[in-house]
């Protein structure tokens, strides 16, 4: 349970989680390392193409040996094989995109936070019966704040975290956090294709910088 509470208080704290994928795994090393200089201390890498589970196991070392106060979790869990692979593998969070409550029986098994996707109430209701804490509305973009607003009411003291479409301006992150999310997920928005496929490292420390402050001061 010590870190389950650590990973939530950090995302909490941070009021945002970076996530990506890339196949390149030294991209991936880099991109992981630019986003931990920029003050990042908690991140999600997603589980969307072959190579994600051998890429990793090599970030989890180098996570391991150079950032020992960065939380890397682990997103687009939707089954059990893969929640137990990367569980043992090491991840500190389980992130899925939908509800699954098997996976979410693995998540407490390895005493991780899990962070399933929803879109409607009744999905909310039985990510909230399986044990969630963190509620990821997904796609973000197509519900937005006045969904927020509307289902806090519904459901107190349940955090909420929007991803999917979160853009990098005051007014969308402000226009969140006055919904009542507890912290946005971001990915294409700010770890986009350009930077990835040109390495655009620079750019995304300076990215990443202004919007841990933009969440900040929305917060």
């Amino acid at each position: 349970m010590k870190i389950k509470k650590a990973v939530l208080n950090s995302i909490l704290t941070q009021g945002m989680l970076p996530l990506f994928f890339y196949e390149d795994v030294e991209v991936s090393l880099q991109i992981i390392r630019t986003l931990y200089n920029a003050g990042v201390r908690v991140m999600e890498y997603t589980n969307r193409a072959k190579p994600a589970f051998d890429n990793f196991k090599v970030l989890r070392k180098m996570v391991d040996r150079e950032m020992a106060d960065l939380y890397l979790g682990i997103g687009t869990i939707k089954n059990i094989s893969d929640a137990e692979a990367f569980a043992d593998a090491g991840a500190d969070f389980i992130v899925a995109p939908t509800i699954n409550p098997e996976v979410a029986k693995v998540a407490h098994k390895y005493k991780l936070l899990w962070i399933p996707g929803c879109m409607t109430p009744t999905e909310i209701y039985t990510a909230q019966k399986s044990g969630a804490e963190l509620i990821k509305i997904f796609p973000a973009n197509v519900v937005g704040p006045a969904f927020i607003k509307a289902v806090k009411e519904i459901f107190p003291g349940l955090l909420f975290m929007p991803t999917g479409g979160v853009e990098m301006t005051p007014e969308n992150i402000s226009g969140w956090f006055h919904a009542g999310v507890s912290a946005v997920g971001v990915g294409g928005k700010l770890i986009s294709k350009d930077i990835l496929d040109n390495n655009l490292y620079e750019k995304l420390h300076t990215d990443t910088m202004k919007a841990l402050e933009l969440v900040k001061a929305a917060m």
